[in-house]
Formats: C-alpha cells, structure tokens, sequence
C-alpha cells in the first residue's frame, strides 16, 4: 500500500507541475510595444497637388509640424507612385519613384506617353528611419 499511495502523490504532484508549466504559456503573444514619447513623430504631408506641364509632371505639397503630436522634423520626403493593372480588381501597388531633400518640397518627373492614370502619395521620413503617414493620394492623368 506504501508504495501505490507514494506514485500516486508524485503522480499528482507532475500532473500539478506540468500544468503550471502549460500554463504560463498560454494566451496571445504580441511583439512588444517601445515606450514612445508624446509627440516623437513626423507630420504627414498635406496639401499634395500635381501638375503637368509638357511631358513633365511636378508634385508639389507642404508640411508642418503639429506641435501637440508630431514635432519632429523630416531630412527628406519619399515619392510612391501606383500604375493600375490592366485586370479589373487588381490591387495597387505603390513603387517608391524618387526622394526630395528639405527643405524642398518639390519633385518632378517626366510622363510617358500613355492616357493610363498614375496615382501619388508622399511620405515624410526622418533620423532613425521614423516615418510619417502617408500623404492623400493625387491622380495624375495625361490628357
């Protein structure tokens, strides 16, 4: 009898220690989130306005700080461009075309010949990589 009430107590008490140890690795795991700073961001750009001269297409937009949200200041603006599939449905695909420095908030580029629309958005980016949201998007068509 000694020797049944002995296994069953360490019985119990592995059953007892592998629950524990399952349990502590239930539940959902999310990468951590860093401690941020009120206000350590980038504005996005805003007031984003295309016009084509010629075969060229100038992009122009602004960008202000929000001094409560986004006081950073950006070292340039990255420029995405989208060309729709010829496939209904098919989704967009925005292509990073070029860079502007600051202060500059101007880009320019030439425009095939094509009546197809191009789609633009602009993005601010920052030391360390930080970046803003993007920018509305603006449709570019040749008429």
């Amino acid at each position: 009898m000694r020797n049944y009430s002995a296994v069953c107590r360490s019985a119990v008490c592995v059953i007892i220690v592998l629950a524990l140890i399952q349990g502590t690795g239930c539940g959902k795991k999310t990468p951590l989130d860093l401690p941020e700073k009120p206000g350590q961001a980038l504005a996005a750009p805003e007031n984003v306005k295309a016009d084509i001269t010629g075969t060229r297409m100038i992009l122009t937009w602004t960008h202000e700080p929000d001094p409560k949200n986004a006081v950073l200041s950006p070292r340039y603006f990255e420029v995405s461009m989208a060309v729709p599939e010829d496939c209904e449905g098919c989704p967009f695909v925005f292509m990073t075309v070029g860079q502007a420095a600051m202060p500059r908030m101007v880009f320019e580029m030439p425009l095939p010949d094509t009546t197809r629309p191009r789609y633009f958005r602009v993005q601010a980016v920052g030391d360390n990589d930080i970046r803003s949201a993007y920018s509305s998007t603006v449709v570019v068509e040749k008429k």
